[in-house]
């Protein structure tokens, strides 16, 4: 049926994104912020029970009055970032392809709480190697996906988006990049999503790599 296959040309499509927040959201934000209401803190604790009043209270004057949300905006808009709807939600993530011809495709997810932009300063030795001192066949093609209900993901709006089904979803990511095999990485909660990565899609993750392994009691 031609409704059908254009809807689902539709469904797979994959489009560039850049982020621009409105100028509404940044003047609620800093209305809201100059609505805080402190609490009171107990004279001569410091950090004994968490954040000082006076360094709360410093960051978030900073954080109304001279944070540059414009300037890192542009600045996360320099890598390459783009959309594509999976299984009911848009998922968001930034696809830089290597020069060299034979590099690997490696998915690097991130955890929480964090975002894909905790892997922008290793994106350029993984893709080019060479121009920092490594070898060419040490190449990646690196996908760094938001997983859904982080960063400018579509958030899950049932239960049971556990690291198993977003790793169902980031093998479909794969897929329709065209990564016949890739390998992945991951911490926190992308661990686990490395995880069943490994063990699920074994047909095209060749290998998985943790910086958070599971522990159990002895």
């Amino acid at each position: 049926m031609p409704g059908a296959a254009q809807e689902k040309s539709s469904e797979q499509k994959i489009t560039p994104f850049k982020i621009a927040v409105k100028d509404e959201i940044l003047r609620d934000l800093k209305e809201r912020l100059a609505r805080t209401r402190w609490p009171d803190q107990i004279d001569g604790t410091d950090w004994e029970y968490g954040v000082p009043l006076a360094s709360m209270q410093k960051l978030v004057e900073y954080w109304r009055t001279k944070y540059d949300w414009r300037e890192q905006e542009k600045n996360l808009n320099k890598l390459d970032q783009f959309v594509t709807r999976i299984d009911g939600l848009d998922i968001h993530f930034v696809h830089v392809r290597s020069k060299e011809k034979q590099a690997l495709p490696l998915v690097i997810v991130h955890g929480w709480p964090g975002s894909f932009y905790e892997f922008h300063k290793i994106i350029g030795p993984l893709t080019d190697p060479v121009s920092h001192g490594g070898k060419a066949e040490d190449a990646f093609h690196v996908v760094c996906p938001s997983l859904p209900g982080f960063g400018f993901s579509s958030k899950p709006g049932e239960r049971g988006w556990n690291s198993q089904r977003m790793a169902e979803v980031i093998a479909k990511l794969m897929a329709r990049l065209g990564y016949e095999r890739y390998g992945a990485q991951g911490g926190d909660w992308g661990a686990g999503v490395t995880r069943w990565l490994a063990a699920n899609d074994g047909g095209r993750c060749i290998g998985g790599h943790s910086n958070f392994p599971p522990s159990a009691r002895p």
